[in-house]
């Protein structure tokens, strides 16, 4: 794969950006949005990219053979990328990676459950909470009682797209994929509240999903100029409808190789003196073979404990350490 194609914009190589992107692609005429003004995402994220991807500047990871081609086709494109894979594949990190890369803020999260509903995504409007404080302070307003979800937030017309990461859509309801499309189709949505006031209060400042942020929304709706980087996960417990597949790009996330891990947890530990690294990737490999599958973070526990017990002083046995990594690296499925 080139990864010196003139349009691509994102090389996967957990680098952080010095300053956010601004030489995006254009986006195609039917992906153009007309959001207007300009909502201020937060700079800082707070250490959660060094947290999900790693601190080390001099570990740059080793990307998927595909990933860097369908996450800049995705950019292009301005649709969203439904990544699939095993669980612990690093499906999730990418939203980091990606956003750490570009200089895209904090990733949006929005965790998906059974219970979980187009709405909860988008706002949500504590009419109680209004009332109460109506009743104790004489005023109340509206704007301090609606809170945007992750993907309500994304959909604010910030000046560069922010990064969504919507977490395990195949958890969710069956009806959740197809409720999706609309919002996806037009980067827009009305909050009911607030367009039932617009004559007489055409802006009113809300709260966002970010940290402290607020945001204002002009009549009640709100409408994206740049669509959102939306990444969204599956583990493949079921199938998704046909429309919602025809509206995404795929990309499906392999097991990571022998060098990736490697790469991957130099990006974590500083030092790793004392351990025999390399040897420990071999033995995670043979017992994710063995019981059908682990996850990378399960890697990282394990050299997090040898590390641990070969400068603690412990004098831990050699072949105790086996024992200890097994119980760590258990399977992930009942069937294992």
């Amino acid at each position: 794969m080139d990864l010196d194609t003139d349009w691509y914009v994102y090389r996967g190589t957990g680098e952080v950006a010095a300053d956010a992107v601004r030489d995006l692609p254009e986006a195609p005429p039917w992906r153009r949005f007309p959001g207007v003004g300009t909502t201020s995402r937060p700079a800082d994220d707070g250490g959660e990219g060094d947290r999900r991807v790693g601190r080390s500047p001099a570990a740059p990871r080793v990307p998927a053979p595909d990933e860097v081609e369908m996450v800049n086709a995705a950019l292009l494109l301005r649709r969203p990328l439904l990544v699939t894979g095993d669980p612990g594949t690093g499906k999730s990190t990418l939203a980091h990676l990606i956003a750490r890369e570009l200089g895209l803020g904090p990733v949006l999260k929005w965790a998906v459950t059974s219970r979980t509903a187009l709405g909860d995504g988008l706002y949500s409007y504590d009419a109680i909470g209004r009332v109460r404080a109506a009743g104790a302070a004489g005023d109340a307003d509206i704007g301090d009682y609606v809170h945007l979800g992750p993907l309500g937030t994304a959909l604010l017309p910030h000046d560069l797209p922010r990064v969504l990461l919507i977490d395990e859509l195949d958890k969710g309801d069956i009806d959740l994929p197809n409720d999706l499309l609309n919002v996806f189709e037009e980067g827009e949505y009305q909050i009911t509240e607030l367009v039932r006031i617009a004559k007489s209060r055409p802006e009113v400042r809300v709260l966002t999903d970010d940290t402290g942020g607020t945001a204002t929304v002009r009549d009640g709706v709100v409408r994206c100029r740049e669509f959102p980087v939306v990444i969204i996960t599956s583990n493949g417990e079921r199938e998704f409808p046909p429309a919602f597949l025809r509206r995404c790009l795929r990309l499906h996330v392999a097991p990571p190789t022998h060098e990736q891990l490697g790469r991957m947890v130099a990006a974590h530990f500083d030092d790793t003196h004392g351990v025999d690294v390399a040897r420990l990737i071999r033995e995670f490999l043979r017992r994710r073979d063995e019981v059908g599958g682990l996850a990378a973070d399960q890697l990282l526990n394990g050299v997090h404990l040898a590390i641990r017990l070969a400068t603690s002083g412990a004098h831990r046995p050699d072949d105790d350490l086996p024992a200890v990594l097994e119980a760590i690296w258990h399977p992930l499925s009942a069937e294992s």
